[in-house]
């Protein structure tokens, strides 16, 4: 039996903020939709371009409070191809929220407070 990876979800609060950030932070790109016929949810999938792996977007439209992300001990990692103009760009942004130097790393915030690693080429 053989599996790939597919997609990570993170469900969001305000659905065009939080697309418009991920295009903005880490040029991603909506590749498809899918909106409930009764409007109670919407699926954007954004893909970099580069790989098959997808980010899902869930959006519900009854929520009504921002997400409570608990100690927010999980994240995703993204490889920049130039790591230092990614850093000067997430730097602009005010999305930066922890930096490893040693390790050669940082992390950004989305807007729902989920937390992207950014690590350079290897």
């Amino acid at each position: 039996m053989k599996f790939r990876f597919a997609h990570n979800n993170l469900n969001v609060f305000d659905l065009e903020k939080s697309i418009e950030f991920y295009r903005d932070a880490l040029g991603l790109r909506e590749l498809r939709r899918k909106e409930a016929q009764d409007g109670s949810f919407i699926l954007v999938y954004m893909g970099d371009g580069n790989s098959e792996h997808q980010l899902e977007l869930t959006w519900l439209r009854d929520r009504s409070d921002p997400y409570n992300l608990g100690d927010n001990e999980i994240h995703l990692a993204f490889e920049a191809e130039d790591f230092d103009a990614a850093h000067t760009r997430h730097k602009e942004m005010n999305c930066i929220c922890y930096e490893n130097s040693g390790m050669g790393i940082y992390f950004i915030s989305d807007p729902d407070g989920y937390w992207l690693e950014i690590i350079p080429k290897r």
